[in-house]
Order: C-alpha cells, then structure tokens, then sequence
C-alpha cells in the first residue's frame, strides 16, 4: 500500500487558493492514501467564531469536498484531509476521509487546543477504524497526540494506520508519535504545516516535520521545518497485525483493563478520590 502526506503552508482565508494549490499538488500522484494538515484550506488561526462560521463548509454541499472527491476519481486513491465543517449551529474542526467512491467519512476532533475552545464545538464522533483497499485506518487531529487514549481506541478498532492532519506549534508531537506507533505497533502519518500565519491578534508558526512511522517506531520519511513536501512511501500493512513483543507477550491481549478504570474517570472525579 502506497500512502504518504503533503506538507504545504496555507494562505489564511484564502480557500480557493489553497485548494488549486492543493489538487495541484496532487494531481499526479500515484498512491493509495494521501494525508493534509489540520485546517488547509482556511487557514488555522481565527479571531473568532464568527469569522471562522464565513469560511467554513457543510457536508455535504461543500464545493472544496467535491473537488477532492473528483480528483480521487480521476486518479483512484483516497484523501484524510483537515476541514473546517460547519453543521448547523455547529463548528467543528474536522478530519475527512474522501475516496474514488463518493464516500465520506468524518471525525470531529475531541481535543480542541488553546484558542480554538473560542471558536469551535468539541468534536461529538466516536473513534473508528473504517477500510480504505486493504488497510483500516484511524483519524485524529493535532492535539489528539496528547492522550494516548485516542490512539489506543483507535487500535483496539482495529485500525492499522493512524491518519493525523495537524497544525502543530509545539517540538513534541513529532517525537511522541514514535512512541504512538511503537505502543500500539501501528503506522502513524502526521501531516503537518510550516509556515507563521500573522493576525491582527497574534501569530503562530508552525514547525512542518511531517512524518511516516512504522510498527516499531522508525520514520520511513521525514520533512523540513520550512518547504513543501510531498512524501509518498510504500509500506506492507501486514507489519501492523504483529502484535506480539516475544512469543508469550502480545500488546493487546496483555493489557489487563479491569486495572484501568482511571481512565474513564473525570479529572474532578480522579481529584475526589486522590488521598489528602
């Protein structure tokens, strides 16, 4: 399976650019899967709710949707791409899995970082895998790194390849997702953007390093902080159903939940119970 990200530096505002810019980029690619950052085509660092709602988009009706749909068709491989989706009253920033099919698949991220609590919705989508060719995959946005939980879930599903649109500003994910990928032994694709985007109340620079990971945790392909890049890589999916560590230890069937329930457990409720 051939699946890979591209890594470019967004015009804020500017959806029609990004999007030429982007199917572009794409049009000659020969792949099965190709993963974009969080947000390309608005841009990512928004006043507030209210310019954000101008440059969102409903699924469906969305003209940038149908764009990509057309050239999954034309050149028969699948898209994860960020999105900023407006659903009724709603916003949320969104990853969408688009294919040669038509079909759409949509996850609303969960974990929303610092200003975006002002302008979008909390994302309200379990985690699942669903199949694109021979692989089953996982979305996840940015932030979502941060808890290993969503990957966890998201292996459990059953997916075998974590898609992960991101605008990341900190040094960390990037090295993290290593451990994502090796914990879980799955492939990991992080599409990030590089680039500062300048607003009239702050500006944000995005550290690029987009990346593909294997099962045990090795990059297969690595971008600059501060180009484009367009990174295809051919990968043996099979890798990623190997879940034994040595012939008495396996990552899933070793887990001993009945000891975790921790985890689904408020902060507040965890603070209650912590002895004083």
């Amino acid at each position: 399976m051939r699946v890979g990200f591209f890594q470019f530096a967004p015009v804020f505002g500017q959806v029609r650019r990004n999007r030429d810019y982007v199917l572009a980029a794409l049009e000659d690619v020969r792949a099965d899967l190709v993963v974009l950052p969080e947000l390309p085509f608005t841009g990512y660092f928004f006043r507030d709710r209210r310019e954000l709602s101008r440059l969102a988009e409903e699924i469906p009706g969305s003209e940038t949707i149908g764009r990509l749909a057309a050239l999954c068709r034309r050149r028969d491989f699948f898209i994860v791409t960020g999105f900023a989706e407006k659903a009724g009253g709603r916003l949320f920033n969104s990853a969408v899995l688009v294919g040669p099919d038509g079909g759409l698949h949509v996850y609303r991220k969960l974990h929303l970082f610092n200003t975006e609590k002002d302008c979008f919705d909390p994302g309200d989508t379990p985690l699942e895998a669903v199949t694109v060719r021979d692989a089953r995959i996982g979305l996840m946005v940015c932030y979502d790194w941060r808890f290993p939980e969503v990957a966890r879930v998201l292996t459990l599903r059953g997916a075998q390849i974590l898609c992960h649109p991101s605008n990341l500003v900190l040094p960390w994910c990037q090295q993290t997702m290593l451990t994502r990928s090796l914990e879980n032994s799955v492939f990991s694709v992080t599409a990030n953007r590089y680039g500062t985007e300048r607003r009239p109340h702050g500006e944000l620079t995005f550290t690029g390093r987009s990346q593909i990971v294997d099962p045990r945790g090795n990059r297969l392909c690595r971008a600059a902080t501060d180009a484009d890049a367009l990174c295809i890589e051919e990968i043996d999916i099979a890798q990623a159903d190997e879940k034994k560590m040595t012939p008495r230890n396996d990552l899933l069937t070793d887990r001993r939940p009945e000891f975790y329930a921790e985890l689904v457990k408020t902060a507040q409720e965890n603070r209650k119970e912590t002895p004083a």
